[in-house]
């Protein structure tokens, strides 16, 4: 067996805010969403339209987004995500999303200048400069770069 990719799907409550931050905050390309009606994918989002799911890219790396109602109900494990959903939990989860990159300097400053929260960038004792911050849903993206 060979894996070739991964594409995290993330549970969002909505889709279109979601896509903003992602397009604003971290620079990424909207690539497909669709809407409510499932009646095809646009290229890109309408003013007009509410969407229950959408991916973005930016270099080698891809998120999709599916709206909670949505994603409770294409997966398989609807009675796992049943209690949290009814309880109104928050969105994110118990896991970050480690990203390896270019230049962080100039990202972390980026990042900080639209005001996004962040953990202050550092060096840790394995060598990676890096720095962590939260989406509009409660998802911890993390950032590193080698250190040389």
């Amino acid at each position: 067996m060979k894996i070739t990719k991964i594409t995290p799907n993330f549970a969002v409550a909505d889709v279109k805010q979601t896509v903003s931050f992602y397009q604003d905050i971290l620079g990424f390309n909207l690539i497909m969403a669709v809407p409510e009606t499932q009646d095809g994918v646009d290229q890109q989002l309408a003013d007009n339209k509410e969407y229950v799911s959408a991916m973005v890219v930016k270099d080698n790396v891809e998120f999709f987004f599916q709206r909670i109602d949505s994603f409770k109900n294409d997966t398989a494990f609807e009675n796992l995500f049943q209690s949290v959903f009814a309880q109104q939990q928050p969105v994110g989860a118990s896991v970050s999303f480690y990203m390896y990159v270019e230049d962080i300097e100039s990202l972390y400053n980026y990042v900080k200048s639209k005001n996004a929260e962040t953990t202050e960038i550092h060096t840790t004792w394995y060598g990676m400069r890096e720095f962590y911050m939260k989406d509009n849903n409660g998802y911890v993206l993390g950032f590193a770069e080698k250190q040389a």
